[in-house]
């Protein structure tokens, strides 16, 4: 076989074109130059709004151009229900910003638009604050943070919403309006050890006054911990107390959330007519079953139509997928994915796929825990045509999809990466962390020759290797069932260390995904730099770590170091005043990597509760309050928002009188235009 080099591949995917500078209002369709793309468009409080480009759209064939746009408005058609997912009184708030909004687009604004530079708050006016507001609950899908969970401050007056609303003839409940302002609901997801989770977490997942206890007594009733092909129970449902007890009421076409539920149906039904083969119809019409009729083991048979389907170049991932969002991991959040195969980087990338076995045999966990035989794994680079849900405007850069651990190991799974996302990340970067934070004149050169790779490496790593090793022992329910809380954070940290240990890996070289072991070693200095500093500045001083991908890191961070510091694996340095992580053993440090996946994966395979939570407890959530204010004060000099997300590209479809001839890609540049599009075309849910 010929040995391909990752950075070949790397190249295929960060060919690009320069960003434009200005910040100018335009349209872009996929027929005009990229030269100039703009890849970032705005910033404000700690977003950057960015773009980013469908390569290969034009040499899509019609049938799959409709396949994909189909699947998009689908997936368009459901974002209402993220909001009500995200907390009760979502959907009304943004209603009621959105109306402001619109009244005051053909008027001047309220206070005009003060002359301020980015970042200086005390420059705005009390309109520049609403419109900061309103632009960071659109980005959240809410009034809690993305990523920290945390209420948004609103920065404005009630009395000067209460006056928007009135020149604006809008009306919003007391209710709704009162927790824009108070401290109820603090939280939207709370994982905190030693509290009710449901009754400190904001979430619409289960009825208000609903316990912790409660919820995990009403699932304890229905599962069966022996079951070896487990539905996943309360997947798709809202947890309510009724006259009769607590019931769960399911999301489908004739229950809750039943509208945008009919207009996600209608879309697919659209997209099965066009669909690419017929493996690709029979997931689409299970899945619009599944809808229809809430089962989950409709659910499951779809998963496993979907996994089958390999050939389909338009893929897509749509539904109730994600269980970050719920405490206990019960219930799903919408989310839909579009996408169209990169084939030729996906074919250089398949020799990982081809090689999963030799990861698996040769993987420093317990014999008993590992997989004789990994089926299926299917892993391609891929480029994203459109998002909605939770995926948006926050994406992910990597999937690996079915969650159900019995269908990965009896069927297989699907691994992506989304290749244009990370190229618009890189083109976006800002400049200045790696100097400030790499401690010598070799680490920083390794960084900048290597990190892009690296990072691609490592996401393909985790995704396709880890999140497809190990199994649990037979007789131990699903992680949600025993690790509850830590579930999440204990998965992505077992994936990441998957990663970490196969990444300085030679046999990475021999297969010719590598050229140099410095990539690895580029990816061990970022990892320890990213989990022991650096995500610390997308904290508010004082803040524990709350997001399971932030405490997942630190935690395989801070183990590391306490783990190799009698022989200095990682070495804490000062110099003039400042802190630095430093790898100064490579080999040794990826020996505890090994050791602390094959404790991980202990847990996972055998449901040891206790031990998990006392990991994370220790390493994973409280900040060094000493070094965060220096990651702090050291980063505030580079301006660089630490959030990102992204406005969507639209289609436009051409039409001969009732047929569709083309669809073309538009790539608008204003974030609040595409909010209020959104929130006039896709708003089913009231």
């Amino acid at each position: 076989m010929k040995k391909l080099s990752l950075a070949t591949v790397a190249l295929s995917l960060i060919l690009g074109s320069c960003a434009n500078p200005k910040n100018e209002n335009i349209e872009m369709t996929d027929k005009e130059s990229h030269d100039d793309f703009q890849w970032q468009t705005e910033q404000f409080a700690d977003l950057r709004i960015l773009r980013y480009q469908i390569e290969g759209w034009e040499k899509l064939s019609l049938r799959q151009k409709k396949l994909a746009y189909y699947l998009t408005q689908a997936g368009l058609a459901g974002r209402d229900i993220t909001w009500d997912q995200f907390y009760r009184h979502n959907l009304e708030i943004r209603k009621a910003l959105e109306s402001i909004v619109k009244h005051y687009k053909d008027t001047d604004a309220p206070q005009g638009e003060s002359q301020k530079r980015e970042g200086e708050e005390e420059a705005m006016s009390e309109w520049d604050r609403f419109m900061v507001y309103t632009k960071r609950v659109w980005f959240s899908n809410g009034i809690h943070h993305h990523y920290s969970n945390t209420k948004l401050k609103p920065g404005f007056s009630e009395a000067y919403l209460d006056k928007l609303l009135a020149e604006s003839e809008v009306s919003i409940s007391a209710e709704a309006k009162a927790v824009i302002f108070n401290d109820q609901d603090n939280k939207k997801v709370n994982k905190a050890d030693g509290v009710d989770l449901l009754l400190t977490s904001a979430v619409n997942f289960y009825d208000p006054g609903i316990t912790q206890k409660e919820a995990e007594d009403f699932y304890k009733s229905l599962i069966d911990p022996s079951n070896p092909t487990p539905i996943s129970y309360g997947l798709n449902s809202k947890l309510v107390r009724t006259e009769n007890g607590i019931e769960e009421r399911k999301w489908t076409a004739d229950g809750m959330y039943g509208p945008a539920i009919q207009e996600i149906i209608g879309w697919l039904e659209k997209a099965k007519g066009v669909a690419e083969n017929d493996q690709q119809a029979k997931a689409l019409g299970l899945l619009i079953e599944y809808y229809k009729t809430g089962d989950l083991k409709t659910w499951d048979e779809y998963n496993i139509a979907w996994v089958n389907d390999t050939a389909s170049d338009i893929d897509y991932i749509n539904s109730f997928i994600e269980v970050y969002d719920d405490p206990l991991g019960y219930k799903a959040t919408y989310e839909t994915v579009v996408q169209v195969k990169d084939l030729d980087a996906s074919e250089k990338m398949k020799v990982i796929s081809e090689n999963i076995q030799y990861f698996e045999d040769n993987s420093p966990i317990m014999e008993e825990h590992k997989k004789p035989n990994v089926v299926g794994v299917s892993y391609k680079m891929i480029n994203v045509v459109g998002e909605a849900g939770a995926t948006t405007p926050a994406t992910p850069i990597g999937v690996n999809l079915p969650n159900a651990n019995w269908i990965r190991v009896q069927h297989g799974s699907k691994s992506v990466s989304l290749a244009n996302i990370e190229n618009a990340y890189e083109h976006a970067k800002g400049a200045g962390f790696l100097e400030e934070f790499t401690f010598s004149k070799e680490e920083l050169e390794r960084a900048k020759k290597h990190s892009d790779i690296s990072s691609k490496m490592h996401t393909a790593l985790h995704e396709v290797v880890g999140h497809a090793s190990g199994k649990i022992n037979p007789g131990v329910g699903t992680t949600k069932e025993t690790l509850k809380n830590y579930a999440s954070t204990l998965e992505e940290g077992r994936a990441d260390l998957v990663a970490l240990y196969y990444i300085m890996d030679p046999k990475l070289k021999e297969l010719g995904l590598i050229d140099t072991m410095a990539v690895g070693m580029a990816e061990y200095d970022s990892y320890i730099r990213n989990g022991l500093m650096l995500q610390l500045r997308r904290l508010e001083v004082g803040d524990d770590i709350e997001e399971d991908h932030m405490r997942n890191r630190q935690l395989v961070a801070a183990w590391a170091y306490d783990m190799g510091k009698e022989e200095n694996v990682i070495e804490k340095k000062n110099l003039n005043g400042k802190t630095y992580f430093v790898v100064n053993d490579y080999q040794k440090l990826r020996e505890i990597f090994g050791q602390q996946l094959r404790e991980i994966q202990r847990i996972k395979s055998e449901g040891d509760y206790e031990t998990g939570r006392q990991l994370v407890e220790t390493y994973g959530v409280r900040v060094d309050p000493a070094i965060h204010k220096e990651v702090l004060e050291r980063s505030a000099q580079f301006k660089i928002a630490p959030y990102a997300g992204f406005i969507q590209p639209e289609m436009k479809p051409i039409m001969e009188g009732d047929s569709i001839t083309d669809i073309e890609i538009v790539y608008p540049t204003d974030f609040t235009e595409q909010m209020l599009m959104y929130g006039d075309q896709y708003s089913f849910l009231k």
